[in-house]
Formats: structure tokens, sequence, C-alpha cells
């Protein structure tokens, strides 16, 4: 799999901080949780980097995913009661802007981590 090395060392920052917090806290706490347990990892990432989206060379709005891991990986965070289409279509969005080929959409609000994983690859 492309990048796999990163989505695994992500994946086990996820489940060590679903572990911790359980679900159904808000999305900001389990962000600030990754950013905390990723350097455990030996990740590297930019929290909420500023995408900026140009149509005919003019900047007409700007994007923030909520991270980008080593220059890789796309990594959406949600704690929903369910992942909606609008989630996938968001970090295919960011994927595309990134010109990256790796995303996770990651739904913190589940009983188990892995129901709430969802990994995209872009070709």
């Amino acid at each position: 799999m492309v990048h796999e090395d990163v989505t695994d060392k992500i994946l086990r920052c996820a489940i060590k901080a679903h572990t911790a917090l359980g679900p159904a806290l808000r999305e900001r706490s389990y962000r600030s949780a990754m950013a905390i347990e990723m350097p455990f990892e030996g990740l590297q990432f930019e929290r909420e980097p500023r995408l900026l989206v140009c149509y005919r060379g003019i900047t007409i709005g700007q994007h923030r995913p909520d991270f980008i891991v080593e220059g890789k990986v796309v990594l959406e965070i949600k704690s929903a009661s369910r992942l909606e289409s609008v989630f996938e279509s968001q970090v295919l969005t960011y994927l595309r802007v990134t010109g990256l080929h790796v995303g996770l959409l990651l739904n913190f609000n589940v009983s188990v981590l892995p129901h709430g994983i969802k990994r995209f690859v872009r070709s």
C-alpha cells in the first residue's frame, strides 16, 4: 500500500488516543490528542495548514485539513454519529488541492476505532 508505514503509525496513535479518551468528545479534543501522540511515533506534521483555492489564477478561498503528516498523508478527524459522504468528499478535495495521494478519515465517535477508519488513495 502507498505510504503504509506512515498510515500505520498514524493509526497506532489514533488507537492510543481513542483507548484513553473514549468516544463522543469534540473533534478538537481528538485533534489535540493526536498532536501530542504523533511525535511519540516519530511523525512530523503540519496542523491545520492553510490550502489556498484558486480559480483562473485568483485565490477564491482556503481550506484547512486537520493534519498533513510527513508531507505525505492528509489526516481528517471527525467525531460524528456516522461518516457522511461529505466527509469523504472533503478528504478527496484535500488530496486534489495538495497533490497528495493518501488520506485518512478517522471518526472517533465509535465504540471501537477500527469501525471509524476510512483510507483513501488518489491515483
